[in-house]
């Protein structure tokens, strides 16, 4: 593996503890890391699992190597699958695993992703429009800014960026791709910053929101995490725990969303005596409030400022709907 992965995966793993703990990892049971990166999260795991088993999950090849390396002490109790984590429950069946006792996801991308400039995916380096989180696929950053009519990545740039200049970044995309093709991060750094207004170019650098909202729609993260988490859920056992770290309000907002409706499915009217819809709770949000780093972290990573930990638990009334998979 090179070196310089091995050096920029290292990173300081967010909310170790805090996550580590939420799983309440049991001795002799099975977890599942669905965002792997460097292994810090599933390091920890490992180190309380003893006889159980840890299955690794990333589609970056990059952090399957780090991983390796990082885990290599543990390799007895550890599967490594390249992947997307919507694949989870497939993989896992593959494997002749159902049902697990604790799933954790870490949705930030990793330092060595944002640090490695050939990747594309930060605005500090300049380097072809890339942020693939998966080589294999063929849509690239690049794809999105020269070929997605201007109004559609307006949207994008809304939606998913909240950039309240969303509009003008768009229209400027436009004109400069009608001229020659955007290839760089560079280039669009430029236009970018052409297109906001110099008095509102004080709240970080311009192109942050822009650059999220292209990295979203390149690899779905939206779409993914929406899709994926119900069926995390139903792949707990009784007691098993999911543990989801966001970084932006997005991202945040489906998972408190979807584990409230997996506490509290029911959708008769609020007048009704009784239930009669027949949805059952999965389980309970165990953290009414996200958790978030505390200052210690704070200040020894940056990068922790922005994320929030929710954590959801499997009921026992869910048993036999986990037990049921595939």
């Amino acid at each position: 593996m090179e070196e310089k992965y091995e050096a920029s995966f290292r990173h300081y793993s967010v909310l170790l503890e805090e996550t580590v703990e939420g799983l309440h990892v049991k001795p002799g049971g099975i977890y599942v890391d669905g965002t792997l990166g460097g292994g810090g999260h599933a390091l920890e795991v490992c180190r309380r699992l003893g006889n159980g088993r840890l299955y690794g999950i990333d589609q970056d090849e990059a952090a399957i190597c780090a991983a390796g390396e990082r885990l290599a002490g543990f390799a007895d109790n550890i599967t490594l699958l390249r992947d997307n984590f919507c694949n989870m429950r497939t993989r896992l069946a593959a494997e002749g695993i159902r049902t697990v006792d604790g799933i954790l996801l870490d949705l930030g991308v990793s330092s060595y992703q944002f640090d490695n400039g050939e990747r594309g995916f930060s605005y500090r380096f300049d380097a072809p429009l890339d942020m693939r989180m998966d080589r294999r696929q063929t849509l690239t950053a690049g794809d999105i800014v020269n070929h997605y009519p201007e109004n559609e990545l307006y949207r994008i740039i809304r939606d998913y960026g909240e950039e309240r200049f969303a509009k003008n970044i768009a229209k400027y995309i436009a004109q400069a791709r009608a001229k020659k093709p955007i290839e760089t991060t560079f280039e669009l750094n430029e236009i970018i910053r052409a297109a906001i207004p110099a008095k509102m170019r004080r709240d970080g650098h311009p192109s942050k929101r822009t650059y999220q909202a292209i990295r979203i729609e390149c690899n779905r993260e939206l779409e993914v995490l929406t899709g994926s988490l119900d069926d995390m859920i139903a792949m707990l056992n009784p007691k098993g725990r999911l543990c989801v770290i966001t970084f932006h309000s997005l991202e945040d907002r489906i998972v408190k969303t979807i584990f409230k409706k997996n506490e509290a499915p029911c959708t008769c009217p609020p007048d009704f005596p009784v239930c009669v819809c027949g949805k059952v709770s999965r389980g309970t949000v165990v953290t009414r409030k996200p958790v978030t780093a505390g200052e210690k972290e704070l200040t020894e990573n940056t990068r922790s400022r922005s994320a929030k930990l929710r954590v959801f638990e499997k009921g026992f009334e869910s048993e036999k709907e986990s037990g049921m998979i595939l």
